[in-house]
C-alpha cells in the first residue's frame, strides 16, 4: 500500500529538526505572570487549588477554536489569558535531544550529556543506574527550560517495546527482550526524570520533567521487505499480551507514575492502537489507573483512513482517537479535521474537554502555569548542571559497566600497557552516529576509541580496513594485514552503525556487512598474538566465525556506548576496569532470518518448526544466551538461605486447562486474592563470590522454571537481579523477593495468570533450588 501525501508530509517530523532562525535564548516561557492582575485572578492560576480543579477552570474558558488548536503538538497561545504556546514533542531516550520540536542547543547551553544508547545500559542490569541516568536526563532538560531553550518538558521516553525480533532496528533503544528487565528499567527511567526523590517519591505533585512511555502496544516492527510499521496489523495472542507485551507499561503506569504514553503506529489483531478504547481507556486508565496524557506518535491518526483503511473519512479517524482516549496528536490531522468532526457531531465536546483536562493537568504539574518558574520548585536548576563533572562520570560508568566481554582466551585480556598497538576497523575511529546511536543531542564531550587509545599507547597505529564504513564493500586487506605483521597487538573495531540499523531500518541478515569478517580473518592470520574484536552494534549478530576462530582471542560488545565509549573501551582492554556487562538479548545464528519478522507468536510451534523468541520461548541453536557475559575475575553462587521451599495452594479448588492435548492442574491468580498471593512470599538470599584479583561489578541474575517444559510454559524466565560491587575476594549477599503469584505463574491461553501445580526451580549460576507448588 502506497503512504498518501498527507502521511508523507507528516513524516518530515521525524527527521532532525533545523532550529528557527529566530529562536534566540530568553526567559522560559510560563503562564499567570503574577505582575498581570488580569490572569492572576483566574482560579487556574491559584497553585493552592487542586491540579484537577484548575484544569477544569481553565478548559472552561476555552472558545470551541481555542480548545481545538490545543490538541495537537505545536500548541499555540492563548494570549487573552496569558496561556504560552507548548510544544509537547521533546526527546531525551539517552540525553535531552533536539531530535524533537522543543529544545535548542543554540544559546549559552550548546550540549547535553549523551549517555550509552539504551540497550547498553541495560546491559548492566543495575536498576539504580537506570534511575541516576534518568534524574540527570531530567535535571538537565529542566536546566535547558530555565535557559529559555525550551519550550516543552514532557519528553517522550523511555521506548520500553520489547526487542522481540533480532533485525528490528529499534531495538537498540529499549532495554532488551525480558519483560521484567523492561518493566525495571521504565520504573527506573520514569522516577528519575519526573523525581522521584520530591515529596517522598509519591510523583503525585509537581514534575522535574515528564516522561513517556512508548510505543503502546505490541510494536517492534519498523521497515522489513516491504512491510512497514504504518499498515502492519500485528496479530498478537492474549496469552503473548498478558506475558510478553504489557508488563513493562503496565509497571510503567503503576509503579513508575508516568505521566505520559505514546500510542503506536502499527493495529493490534486490526485495531489501530490509537484508535483501541480498550486498550487506551479500559485497561490503561481505568484498569491500571492511568491519570496522564496520551499522545499519538507523529502521523499516526491521518493512518486510520488514508494507508489503514480503519476510518472512512478524516472526521471518522479525528472522532475514533479521541473517543478512544487520546489527547494530543503529533501532527496537525486534528487542526484540519477536528472542527468540521464536531461540527457533524461525530466528535463530542466532552471528548474534547476529557483530553483538555489532561492536558493542561501536565503543564500545571510541570510548574509552566505557577509564574515565574524561576522562583518555584525546580527553578534553580541552572546551566552549570548540564554537562556536569557528576553527568560525564556517570556516563562513563555507564558505558563501562554495560560494555559485555563475550570471549577472553588464554586470559588475553587485559593487555599491558607497553606495547605497539594498531586500531583497525571502521568504528576504531568512530563517527559521533555510531558512538551515541539514535535520538542522540550534541554532546558534552566525544571522546573516539581512537583517541582514547592514544592515551595508552601513543603511537597507536590506525587503519580503517573498509573504504566504505561498516557497510565494507571495498576493503584494503593487504595493507591492514601488513600493519598488523608489525605490532605487538591488534584490536579491531567492527560491526554496524545507523546506516544498518535504525528507526525506519530493520535489517535483512544478521551477518557482519560486506567484507568485514573476511577482513577479521586475514588480521587475525597475520597478527604476532590473537587479536581482540570489538563489535558495535544495537542488535545481536552471528559472529560465530569470529567466536570459534583461536586466533580471535577476546571479543567485546559495546553497542553505542555514548560521549565516555571510548574511554571507558580503552580503560576495559587495558585493565583499568573490569567488565561486568552481561547480554539483555539473545544472540541467534544467522539462519534465524527464515522466521518471518511478521510473525507476533513468542511460543515455539514444533509442529510447524517455529522456533519460538527470546530466551523464554526460543528453542533452537543460539550464538550467546541472554545474560551472558565474562569478567577478568571467576564468580560464584550459592542459594544460602530460602525461606519456603513448600507452597501449599488448598484454599481453593484447582481447574482443570486443556492446553495442546494436556490437561494441567492449575489455580488462577485473580481468584487466590491479594492477600493469599502475599502471605506466600518467600525470601531468597544468594551468596556471590568474586575469585579474581580485581574488583569490580557483577550481576546476580535470579530465574526460575517449571519442571515440566510444556510448550505453553517459558523455558526459564527472570525474577530479579542485582548489581553488586566486589572487591578481589570478596564475598556479599543479594536479597530477592519471589513472589509466587508473579514470578511462579505464567498467562494462559485467555491471557489470565495461573499458577501450575508441581515443582518450580530458582536458578543463579549454575546453582538450582526447588520449590514445590502444591494443590
Amino acid at each position: 500500500m502506497q503512504l498518501s501525501a498527507i502521511f508523507l508530509a507528516s513524516l518530515l517530523l521525524l527527521s532532525e529538526q533545523v532550529a528557527p532562525a529566530e529562536f534566540t535564548q530568553s526567559p522560559p516561557p510560563f503562564g499567570c505572570d503574577p505582575s498581570n492582575p488580569a490572569t492572576t485572578s483566574y482560579p487556574f492560576c491559584n497553585s493552592k487549588l487542586s491540579v484537577s480543579r484548575r484544569a477544569k477552570d481553565l478548559v472552561s474558558r476555552l472558545s470551541l477554536d481555542e480548545k481545538l488548536a490545543q490538541l495537537v503538538n505545536n500548541a499555540p497561545p492563548i494570549p487573552r489569558l496569558g496561556i504560552p504556546a507548548y510544544q509537547w514533542w521533546n526527546e531525551a531516550l539517552h540525553g535531552v535531544s533536539n531530535v524533537g520540536r522543543g529544545i535548542r542547543f543554540n544559546a549559552s547551553i550548546t550540549s547535553a550529556t549523551s549517555f550509552p544508547q539504551v540497550i547498553l545500559s541495560a546491559a548492566t542490569f543495575d536498576s539504580h543506574l537506570w534511575y541516576r541516568i534518568g534524574q540527570a536526563i531530567g535535571t538537565e532538560a529542566r536546566a535547558i527550560y530555565n535557559a529559555g531553550q525550551a519550550t516543552g518538558m514532557t519528553f517522550w521516553a523511555p521506548n520500553i517495546n520489547i526487542f522481540r525480533d533480532p533485525r528490528w532496528g529499534r531495538g537498540q533503544e529499549t532495554a532488551g527482550e525480558d519483560p521484567q528487565v523492561s518493566s525495571k528499567y521504565a520504573v527506573s527511567y520514569v522516577r528519575g526524570v519526573q523525581d522521584d526523590s520530591f515529596q517522598g517519591g509519591k510523583l503525585t505533585g509537581h514534575l522535574q520533567a515528564s516522561a513517556c512511555c512508548k510505543h503502546f502496544t505490541a510494536y517492534d516492527l519498523d521497515n522489513w521487505k516491504g512491510v512497514n510499521r504504518f499498515v502492519f496489523d500485528a496479530r498478537v495472542t492474549l496469552q503473548d499480551l498478558a506475558d510478553t507485551y504489557q508488563p513493562p507499561f503496565q509497571s510503567c503506569i503503576e509503579q513508575g507514575r508516568a505521566s505520559g504514553i505514546m500510542c503506536a503506529y502499527n493495529r493490534v489483531n486490526g485495531v489501530p492502537n490509537c484508535a483501541d478504547f480498550n486498550l487506551l481507556t479500559k485497561t490503561a486508565r481505568k484498569q491500571w489507573g492511568f491519570h496522564g496524557y496520551i499522545t499519538s506518535d507523529c502521523g499516526a491518526v491521518s493512518l486510520l483512513h488514508h494507508n489503514q483503511g480503519y476510518a472512512k473519512s478524516a472526521e471518522d479517524a479525528v472522532a475514533d482517537v479521541l473517543r478512544a482516549g487520546m489527547d494530543v496528536e503529533c501532527g496537525d490531522y486534528l487542526t484540519k479535521y477536528a472542527k468540521s468532526a464536531v461540527v457533524q457531531k461525530k466528535l463530542p465536546i466532552t471528548q474534547v474537554d476529557r483530553a483538555l483536562h489532561n492536558l493542561f493537568s501536565i503543564r500545571m504539574r510541570l510548574g509552566l502555569l505557577d509564574g515565574n518558574p524561576a522562583k518555584l520548585l525546580f527553578g534553580t536548576i541552572g546551566p552549570n548542571q548540564v554537562c556536569s563533572k557528576d553527568h560525564q562520570y556517570l556516563a562513563l560508568e555507564a558505558a563501562r559497566n554495560g560494555i559485555v566481554l563475550l570471549k577472553n582466551s588464554a586470559r588475553l585480556l587485559p593487555l599491558p600497557k607497553t606495547i605497539s598497538l594498531a586500531l583497525i576497523g571502521p568504528n576504531a575511529n568512530a563517527s559521533p552516529l555510531t558512538l551515541l546511536g539514535n535520538y542522540a543531542g550534541p554532546p558534552c564531550k566525544l571522546v573516539t576509541p581512537l583517541q582514547a587509545f592514544q592515551q595508552y599507547v601513543k603511537n597507536t597505529i590506525y587503519h580503517p580496513g573498509c573504504d566504505d564504513g561498516v557497510k565494507c564493500s571495498s576493503a584494503q586487506i593487504g595493507k591492514a594485514v601488513e600493519i598488523a605483521a608489525k605490532v605487538d597487538y591488534v584490536v579491531l573495531m567492527m560491526g554496524l552503525d545507523q546506516s544498518q540499523e535504525r528507526e525506519d531500518r530493520d535489517r535483512v541478515h544478521l551477518d557482519l556487512p560486506g567484507k568485514q569478517l573476511e577482513l577479521i580473518h586475514s588480521v587475525a592470520k597475520a597478527s604476532k598474538r590473537p587479536v581482540i574484536l570489538v563489535i558495535f552494534s544495537g542488535g545481536p549478530l552471528d559472529i560465530s566465525p569470529a567466536k570459534n576462530n583461536n586466533k580471535v582471542g577476546g571479543i567485546l560488545w559495546a553497542g553505542y556506548p555514548g560521549e565516555a565509549g571510548g574511554t571507558a573501551l580503552a580503560q576495559i582492554i587495558f585493565g583499568d576496569h573490569n567488565p561486568g556487562g552481561r547480554l539483555p538479548v539473545t544472540w541467534y545464528p544467522k539462519d534465524f532470518i527464515r522466521v518471518p519478522m511478521t510473525d507476533m507468536r513468542m511460543r515455539a510451534d514444533p509442529s510447524s518448526g517455529y522456533p519460538g523468541r527470546t530466551y523464554r520461548f526460543y528453542t533452537g541453536p543460539k550464538v550467546y544466551e541472554f545474560g551472558y557475559g565474562l569478567s577478568y575475575s571467576r564468580h560464584s553462587h550459592e542459594f544460602v538461605s530460602v525461606t519456603q521451599n513448600k507452597l501449599h495452594l488448598n484454599q481453593s479448588w484447582p481447574y482443570l486447562l486443556v492446553e495442546n492435548w494436556e490437561t494441567i492442574r492449575i489455580k488462577s491468580v485473580a481468584e487466590m486474592g491479594a492477600k493469599l498471593c502475599e502471605s506466600m512470599s518467600v525470601s531468597v538470599t544468594v551468596a556471590v563470590k568474586n575469585h579474581g584479583s580485581m574488583e569490580g561489578k557483577h550481576s546476580v541474575l535470579l530465574f526460575t522454571r517449571h519442571a515440566k517444559q510444556r510448550s505453553g510454559n517459558p523455558i526459564k524466565q527472570l525474577v530479579g537481579f542485582e548489581s553488586v560491587m566486589l572487591g578481589a575476594g570478596e564475598s556479599a549477599q543479594v536479597g530477592f523477593e519471589v513472589r509466587p503469584c508473579e514470578h511462579l505463574s505464567r498467562a494462559s491461553e485467555g491471557g489470565s495468570k495461573v499458577i501450575e501445580e508441581g515443582s518450580h526451580f530458582l536458578l543463579v549460576g549454575d546453582e538450582e533450588y526447588q520449590i514445590d507448588v502444591i494443590f
